[in-house]
């Protein structure tokens, strides 16, 4: 299953050589191992600045984080995907609102028939993919400035819902109305299923799936409100947590950077984090409501906090990872729902894309915090 030529080969040559070093993140992560509620005082989350950067033709469906921090890009019930680079939106809030001549955007990419589901940069590599409702999976060179569609697509069977790399670039993930994820060899393209599958039942689509730090395991989170771990070399299911959400759609799972613990969110309104040695509930995280849309829950950059939504006041929630006591809730600034909200993978920026086709990025004060006179900038 893990042959494979070198994820070079996936490239020509003239196409940039990637991203340089990955910083670490800046701080080491909880350590979760007191699976006992913790008592006394939770951390702060230090204020944000947000700004609203562009806004799709209809409904932004998600966003995604390169994996050093410097991008992010979003896709939409448009068809097109966006690309953004950090360091302009920090420009945006230090100069003027009227510079009309600074743009948050850098890339549009329109290659999809349908709606965009989610997205993934390559670890390496200049290489965003994207997952949509057209049963495509897409590679996008956002080296070439003037590259506007896809230069491979993979063409699945079924709807594509969520993507994930793994950590080699040499294979990826795709969790589709089919129960069982596909994975696929980015050179050859060849799919393979797992075999060890009896357990699930027919018409269980995945809402989302996410490989481990190091490849070594990948979670889905499907529609029966299950979540599953799977080995990642032989992709055999090792673990499956059947109504970790009750009866409601488990909508989102990824692991913790030491891959110990798996942070999940359900339309059961509740956010929960899972022990992946043993399957136990260790904590979970309560008051933001999420019946209707397909959100998430993420951990910031240093994994001390837990960001979701909460549908009927169209509010952030923060919560410390620890204690589990919720200390924000930030006014998103979203006309009607938040529908995806995504961290940063190494600082203090995290973004939201709503139903009202906008996306707003939120970055910490102190680090880009605009002028005075900049109207469109505001303070959470």
């Amino acid at each position: 299953m893990l042959r494979g030529i070198p994820s070079e080969a996936l490239l020509d040559s003239s196409i940039s050589t990637g991203y340089g070093s990955i910083p670490g993140p800046r701080v080491v992560g909880v350590d979760f191992s007191a699976v006992h509620d913790i008592k006394g005082s939770s951390k702060s989350f230090q204020k944000h600045e947000t700004r609203h950067v562009s806004e799709h033709k209809n409904v932004a469906r998600c966003a995604r984080f390169s994996p050093d921090g410097k991008f992010f890009a979003t896709g939409s019930a448009d068809t097109s995907i966006k690309l953004f680079e950090i360091s302009k939106i920090k420009q945006m809030m230090l100069s003027d609102s009227r510079d009309a001549t600074m743009r948050a955007v850098i890339r549009t990419f329109y290659d999809h028939l349908q709606p965009v589901n989610d997205l993934d940069f390559h670890p390496q590599n200049t290489i965003l993919i994207s997952g949509a409702k057209d049963h495509t999976i897409k590679f996008f060179d956002f080296s070439k400035t003037v590259a506007k569609r896809a230069f491979r697509v993979i063409q699945d069977t079924h709807n594509v819902r969520s993507v994930s790399f793994h950590p080699s670039g040499e294979f990826l993930l795709a969790g589709t109305d089919h129960p069982i994820a596909h994975l696929y060899d980015v050179n050859t393209f060849q799919c393979y299923l797992s075999a060890n599958v009896q357990e699930i039942g027919a018409n269980v689509a995945i809402n989302q799936v996410r490989y481990s730090s190091t490849g070594g395991m990948y979670v889905t989170a499907s529609k029966d409100g299950a979540i599953r771990l799977w080995d990642g070399v032989t992709s055999n299911c090792v673990r499956s947590i059947l109504g970790a959400h009750g009866t409601a759609e488990a909508t989102s799972a990824n692991f913790t950077k030491d891959q110990r613990y798996v942070l999940s969110c359900g339309k059961d309104s509740i956010v929960k984090l899972w022990e992946v040695g043993s399957g136990r509930l260790v904590k979970q995280y309560l008051g933001a409501a999420h019946m209707m849309l397909r959100c998430q829950a993420v951990f910031n950059a240093t994994e001390e906090f837990v960001l979701s939504i909460d549908e009927p006041s169209n509010e952030i929630v923060i919560w410390d990872a620890l204690t589990t006591e919720k200390v924000a809730r930030w006014p998103s600034n979203h006309i009607g729902s938040p529908r995806w909200l995504e961290h940063s993978p190494i600082e203090a920026v995290f973004v939201t894309c709503g139903t009202d086709s906008r996306e707003y990025v939120l970055v910490r004060r102190g680090r880009g915090r605009p002028d005075k006179g900049n109207k469109r900038a505001k303070r959470v």
